[in-house]
């Protein structure tokens, strides 16, 4: 079997799954590098860190694992086994974070390849969801996914929701008050006819609802306020520990998790002021004992929406 890094077609193929990734803003912050064929390359793209809300580069290496996760699938739909190495070289080349091998496999497997038809149809929905609620068996899978990647899913009940969107009410006023935090927000939000950010068109309309349990990213000239769900789904993300390591093991972790609501027909957004808060502000965790928070998730059944807009992969490698 020919290795999937020796075309400069099956090469797209990966730069494609991977570059459809969620990232933080839609900042898009990886390339991909083929090593004389042999294998790839995962770096960071240190001009699209977020400077100011993300200083530890905790939210870059969340988007990259997820990027990373999405080439494993493309790997494995291809008759590929990956072999992943997590920030092999950092003494020397810190942008590394993971390198990539194969070896021949048997097929993937139907939900392999179930996860990875949704790559294309994944979406991070900002609009209002029914008030449905999750089943049991849609909760237990979406845990299941993100033990599989050496995470927790940490599902809390109806006043531990109530309590986290008043954390991030919270947290959102405070950042508000952040004027280098408003630019780079500001950045990365206006504008059209780019290959990244939110444009408003994925941002959502303003919720009438306090606390709100979407993020406002003040781009709201032609929707008027609108409810939300009543009683959101809300879902926390963790892992044992927080290092570098550990947010590319969160980013893996949290794309199985998205594809497999996207099997079930689930839409998804985030809530992070509060992490974005505690990296600013250099904060220790407190860690919580099912592990330290990566990602505030929500979860729900939402409208179709549009996808946010993709970087040529042209400019992936």
């Amino acid at each position: 079997m020919m290795p999937p890094f020796a075309t400069d077609l099956a090469v797209r193929r990966l730069l494609t799954a991977a570059g459809q990734a969620p990232s933080v803003l839609n900042t898009q912050p990886w390339r991909l590098r083929a090593v004389r064929g042999e294998f790839a390359e995962l770096l960071a793209d240190p001009d699209r860190r977020l400077r100011v809300s993300d200083p530890r580069g905790r939210s870059l290496h969340v988007s990259c694992g997820a990027a990373l996760f999405n080439l494993r699938l493309a790997l494995r739909t291809a008759g590929h086994r990956p072999l992943i190495w997590l920030l092999p070289n950092t003494a020397v080349e810190p942008r590394l974070l993971a390198a990539v091998r194969v070896s021949p496999h048997e097929p993937a497997s139907a939900r392999t390849r179930e996860l990875y038809d949704r790559i294309g149809l994944r979406r991070t929905n900002r609009e209002p969801f029914g008030e449905r609620p999750l089943p049991r068996y849609v909760l237990a899978d979406l845990r299941r996914a993100a033990a599989l990647e050496g995470a927790g899913l940490v599902l809390p009940d109806p006043r531990a929701s109530a309590d986290l969107l008043e954390c991030v009410a919270v947290a959102d006023d405070e950042l508000s008050k952040d004027s280098g935090y408003r630019a780079e927000l500001r950045a990365w939000t206006t504008g059209g006819g780019r290959y990244d950010g939110l444009p408003s068109y994925v941002q959502g309309p303003r919720c009438a609802d306090d606390p709100a349990p979407v993020r406002d990213f003040g781009q709201h000239e032609e929707r008027e306020p609108v409810h939300f769900e009543s009683g959101p789904r809300l879902a926390v993300l963790t892992t044992a520990g927080d290092r570098p390591v550990d947010w590319l093991r969160a980013g893996q972790a949290l794309q199985r998790l998205l594809l497999t609501a996207t099997l079930h027909g689930v839409s998804a957004s985030f809530l992070n002021q509060p992490l974005d808060l505690r990296d600013m502000r250099h904060r220790s965790d407190p860690r919580h004992r099912r592990g330290h928070i990566q990602m505030i998730i929500r979860l729900g059944y939402g409208p179709t929406v549009p996808r946010a807009p993709r970087r040529p992969v042209a400019e992936l490698a």
